[in-house]
């Protein structure tokens, strides 16, 4: 632990839960809350886009969104995210958390309500309009990533930090359950007030004209929960974190912290500027010394991120193959559009509410128990394993009177990606690395985490194709088949293990003790063990 803590940080650090920790938690919270139902509501109207702007008369089947304006849609929001936590995140630490954080919501508010417009009805227009407003949604999505994660960490105590951190990243689980349910009725108002044949009694009379309204209503819905947290966001304070170590203001962090944990805190500005002329307290990112503290935990965070998404992603976006392969969803044709939309919906949100919301709070309540490394682990290997179970026999799976096994199977991959890597990989970058280059070390591994979820999305949309020609979604080539893309994603689970080892054990640590700032150059505090895993406090 560094040699003289701050009055201001150490009050943080062993401060009894208070109701400031539960408004920080709904605040950060709701911005996770709005990204997960903004990137998962587009795979619930993918199939009525395609029924809406790709009809051709005397197909028999309903429109389907080609190969590549399908992998736009659903993969340009991940390709903004990206950008979005590699800017935001070197931002966060450049500006301060606080106001970089208003900036991102109003651009998911602005985003959110522009992707349900479109210039012009043909489908060019249509698609190309949405692409261009859904890569800029993810834009500010991305810059949630690192900014929640870094100022819940700042916030909380010692005890509890891992469970308030992993309790923003819970309402992710809300806002897929959300998507679906805002899906579900949307989709279920319009189809009692106009009643339509199915594609294969009527083709065109399946999709009514009103269907138009339902998929944009959907998407814009997201700037509602965003939009009504903007002004608890700009009430805020800056974390003192950043107010005294980054922007060297001791002062400030004193009477801010004052304020929020209600107790007399001394503003100790000597010893802000001790250690902000102490060596060792002032490398950069692309330093020798980053390389040599914090180098191979980088690796860590961004290696087992980059996997786990891989799998995440691809799951959730061919989830709704997933049901129609083993027939949980009936055949397109049988339906009309409206219909359609309400199945797929109805079959997600079931699978967040049995599999994906549980696993996440599970997480919460043990993370400060067993900490993240064994939770990390743990998910990982059951992830390998149910994939592995799902993949092998997987004709028997499709068989009618095993469907709801498979779907236990399944829903099981999904609890143990929650209570497991998914939270614990944005948990640990926000409390290993030192303050000035937190936010920016979460945002890439966060980016490295969304480039997994575009090889998942992009990549498992080919290679789940069947190759039997009458199975495969119009215009896709040969893929590898579902059973080969479960035994793919199996492999890249059993990567994540091994990857975690290269991550550090932070409970009940405090962020300095685990960045190792203020740690002098003669090791009297803390001994330089040779490697860069090593940061275990050691007596003299």
């Amino acid at each position: 632990m560094a040699k003289e803590q701050l009055q201001v940080l150490n009050a943080l650090d062993v401060a009894k839960t208070q109701w400031y920790h539960f408004t920080a938690i709904v605040i950060a919270g709701m911005g996770f809350f709005t990204d997960a139902y903004d990137l998962f509501c587009i795979s619930l109207v993918t199939k009525l886009l395609g029924r809406i702007y790709y009809h051709h008369e005397g197909a028999g089947k309903p429109g389907t969104l080609p190969p590549n304006v399908s992998a736009a849609v659903n993969g340009v929001a991940f390709c903004g995210t990206l950008a979005g936590q590699l800017f935001f995140g070197w931002l966060g630490d450049k500006l301060g958390r606080k106001k970089v954080y208003g900036m991102t919501l109003m651009l998911m508010v602005i985003a959110s309500v522009a992707s349900g417009l479109s210039f012009g009805d043909r489908p060019k227009a249509v698609m190309a309009t949405l692409c261009f407003f859904r890569f800029w949604l993810g834009f500010g999505i991305g810059g949630d990533y690192p900014l929640s994660a870094t100022i819940m960490s700042e916030y909380a105590n010692k005890k509890t930090r891992g469970a308030f951190i992993a309790a923003v990243f819970a309402m992710q689980g809300f806002g897929i359950l959300a998507g679906g349910m805002v899906a579900i009725i949307v989709s279920a108002s319009f189809k009692a007030a106009y009643p339509a044949p199915t594609y294969q009694e009527n083709a065109l009379a399946s999709t009514v004209p009103a269907a138009d309204y339902v998929w944009r209503l959907i998407l814009m819905f997201g700037a509602l929960p965003a939009a009504l947290t903007y002004y608890w966001r700009m009430k805020m304070p800056e974390t003192a974190r950043y107010t005294a170590l980054v922007a060297k203001n001791a002062k400030q962090a004193a009477s801010d912290m004052s304020k929020v944990l209600q107790v007399e805190i001394e503003a100790e500005q000597e010893k802000v500027e001790k250690f902000a002329q102490e060596k060792g307290n002032d490398f950069g990112l692309f330093s020798k010394e980053f390389l040599r503290r914090h180098g191979l935990h980088l690796l860590g965070t961004t290696s087992t991120w980059f996997l786990l998404d891989i799998a995440f992603y691809s799951q959730n976006l061919f989830q709704k193959d997933i049901f129609s392969a083993i027939g949980w969803i009936p055949p397109a044709k049988t339906m009309n559009a409206l219909e359609e939309v309400y199945r797929i919906s109805r079959a997600q949100t079931l699978i967040a509410l049995c599999s994906t919301v549980p696993g996440y709070w599970f997480t919460v309540f043990f993370i400060d128990r067993i900490g993240r490394f064994a939770i990390q682990l743990m998910g990982f290997f059951f992830m390998t394993v149910f994939m592995f179970a799902l993949a092998i026999p997987y004709t028997h799976w499709t068989h009618k009177d095993n469907r709801i096994g498979f779907v236990i199977m399944y829903s099981l991959t999904f609890f143990f990606a929650n209570f497991g890597p998914n939270a614990t990989t944005f948990v640990v970058p926000a409390e290993i690395f030192p303050a000035r280059l937190r936010s920016t070390c979460h945002g890439i591994s966060a980016a490295s985490g969304k480039a997994g979820a575009i090889v998942g999305a992009f990549g498992f949309l080919y290679a789940a194709q069947s190759k039997d020609p009458s199975k495969r979604d119009a215009g896709y080539p040969a893929g590898i088949g579902v059973k080969n893309s479960l035994i793919v994603l199996g492999c890249v689970n059993a990567l994540g293990m091994l990857f975690t080892f290269l991550v550090p054990e932070s409970k009940g640590k405090s962020l300095e003790e685990m960045s190792k700032e203020g740690e002098d150059e003669s090791g009297s505090v803390e001994t330089r063990q040779p490697g860069v895993n090593d940061i275990r406090t050691v007596p003299v």
